[in-house]
């Protein structure tokens, strides 16, 4: 297959390349805007792959976005690229209406374009698969309840909230015009390069340098955590078996409140870092509470049997066993940390390609 990945760059989107050039004969057309989370370093590994290439694009560009599909012609589109950190959309939630909203517009219509032109087998195999979040469900109030597919949405943030608005668009455009379309709605996602501004690679790294350990209000917001490559498995199973208009969710069995999980980084740590920042006796005594957030969500919980049941999928890690993996890997890594952190990640283009562009 030819699979066109919108934010690929990203933290999810780059685990869904790699993932796809390792392990399957699909080729791949990257399409990245590049902004402060597109990290083309985290696609080192397969940059050479004669079964890549790269288009820093803005998905609101559709001229560039028809030609991109007259090109490359795709079998497939996955859509992740998305503006995704809750707080930036509390600040400046312009960018989220922008990128979430109205670029998920223009690559439907570019795709309906594209898909109304394509005849036979090929019209009736291409798929668009938007990636969605938990988020647009709003939070949970019993102890027991669950996210399933059929929840009705209440979006608490601009950001959810933008989500919420692009999936209703992607069903829309199903109903409407018949576009072949899937979506899925997955929770938190940790593992190898995160960008060190969420919660697991901001506590490994602040520790690491003796900084405080921020804790939004009493720490007892619940999460569900998803390792990034056990995604990555699961949306490619969507997008190759599940049937037209399904929606699923992926979630990763690992329920945890941010201040365990906080504890949890520490204690991993502990053995892995012995070596402490001076005068920092126990990485524990780092954590600081902070104001909570506006509209801070309580609990996420996904119910992911729908994806089980159909497809087979279930995830390969414990939060036990893919926290390690996170820690030990942000340990061994810190080429990547310091490059993101410095802001010299954003060089890699040149540096790799010799350009400002590739197209």
């Amino acid at each position: 297959m030819k699979i066109l990945v919108t934010g690929g760059a990203g933290f999810i989107g780059s685990a869904v390349i790699r993932h796809i050039i390792q392990n399957t004969q699909d080729e791949v057309l990257n399409v990245d805007k590049l902004t402060y989370a597109g990290n083309l370093e985290s696609l080192s590994s397969i940059a050479q792959s004669p079964r890549y290439q790269f288009s820093q694009t803005d998905i609101c560009d559709r001229t560039a976005l028809d030609q991109l599909f007259s090109d490359f012609q795709p079998d497939v589109v996955m859509h992740l690229a998305a503006e995704s950190h809750v707080d930036r959309s509390i600040t400046g939630s312009a960018a989220f209406i922008e990128t979430n909203i109205l670029g998920t517009y223009q690559l439907l219509e570019a795709a309906r374009q594209y898909w109304n032109e394509l005849v036979g087998e090929k019209k009736q195999a291409f798929r668009f698969h938007h990636i969605s979040t938990d988020e647009v469900y709003g939070d949970l109030e019993g102890t027991e309840d669950l996210f399933l597919e059929t929840t009705p949405y209440a979006p608490s943030s601009p950001y959810s909230a933008s989500k919420a608005s692009s999936d209703h668009l992607v069903r829309a455009w199903h109903r409407t015009y018949g576009l072949p379309v899937l979506i899925t709605n997955c929770s938190n996602n940790y593992g190898p390069f995160h960008f060190p501004e969420k919660l697991i690679p901001l506590i490994i790294l602040n520790a690491l340098n003796g900084r405080a350990l921020p804790v939004y209000g009493n720490g007892q917001q619940i999460r569900d955590w998803l390792y990034v490559e056990d995604h990555a498995r699961a949306l490619y199973q969507v997008v190759t078996q599940a049937q037209v208009g399904e929606t699923y969710n992926i979630g990763g069995h690992n329920e945890q409140k941010n201040i365990d999980v906080v504890k949890a980084v520490c204690q991993l740590l502990e053995e892995l870092a012995p070596n402490k920042p001076e005068g920092v006796a126990y990485y524990q005594d780092l954590i600081t509470y902070v104001t909570d957030r506006p509209g801070h969500d309580l609990r996420y919980a996904i119910d992911a049997s729908k994806i089980q049941k159909d497809l087979g999928w279930v995830p390969q890690e414990s939060f036990e066993t893919g926290l390690r993996k996170t820690v030990e890997w942000y340990l061994n890594h810190q080429e990547w940390v310091a490059h993101v952190q410095s802001g010299e990640y954003k060089n890699w283009l040149n540096q790799q390609y010799h350009t400002e562009s590739v197209q």
